[in-house]
């Protein structure tokens, strides 16, 4: 099949990968093989909300 690619698990690290499973409220899979594009999206939904609590 050309022109797929596969994905690649983020390279983060593991305490990283805990802390945004626990923001997200989602398995640690699940943050481990989310796209990229995906996961920044999500981070920048929660820092909406922080800066809206202020």
């Amino acid at each position: 099949m050309k022109g797929v690619r596969c994905m690649r698990p983020l390279q983060i690290s593991l305490e990283t990968a805990q802390k945004l499973a626990k923001a997200l409220n989602v398995p640690l899979e699940q943050i481990m093989h989310m796209p990229q594009h995906i996961l920044i999206q999500k981070l920048l939904e929660i820092e909406k909300k922080e800066q809206q609590k202020r």
